[in-house]
């Protein structure tokens, strides 16, 4: 009985170990922190190493759905639907999460990532350097 319940538990830690982020798969709705407006909607997706990126599923915002124009690389002068503008989130404990970037379409340029889990709510802040020197997002989970 005691080998029986003891390999019942080890496998409980290793799928417990295995289980996918709990931002893995989930769609947000991306709000301007300026103009408190929808913007878009936003897929999250776990990498093989565990990281998370997220692409752009839907464009809200008229005018702004047909090009990246300041993106680089890859997604220059690219439609924004498609394009991940979150890689190598990490979660770092429970609901935190931190060592990602994220691409502002606006200004084609990338920020460090960190955010907080918090119900139906992804807290982010985007930032140069260090995070006193960024701006804040909160994000709501699409139904």
């Amino acid at each position: 009985m005691k080998k029986l319940l003891l390999s019942l538990g080890l496998f409980g830690a290793v799928v417990c170990a295995h289980a996918a982020d709990p931002l893995n798969g989930t769609v947000w709705k991306t709000i301007d922190d300026e103009t408190k407006q929808p913007k878009a909607l936003v897929q999250f997706t776990e990498q093989k190493n565990g990281t998370l990126t997220a692409s752009i599923q839907q464009v809200f915002t008229p005018g702004e759905e047909n090009l990246c124009t300041k993106c680089e690389g890859p997604y220059k002068n690219k439609p924004l639907k498609g394009v991940t503008i979150i890689r190598g989130l990490k979660n770092t404990g429970g609901t935190q999460y931190d060592g990602g970037t994220i691409l502002d379409p606006k200004n084609g340029k990338t920020y460090s990532l960190k955010g907080e889990l918090a119900g139906n709510q992804l807290k982010l802040r985007g930032y140069i350097g260090i995070a006193a020197l960024g701006r804040n997002q909160t994000w709501i989970r699409a139904k």
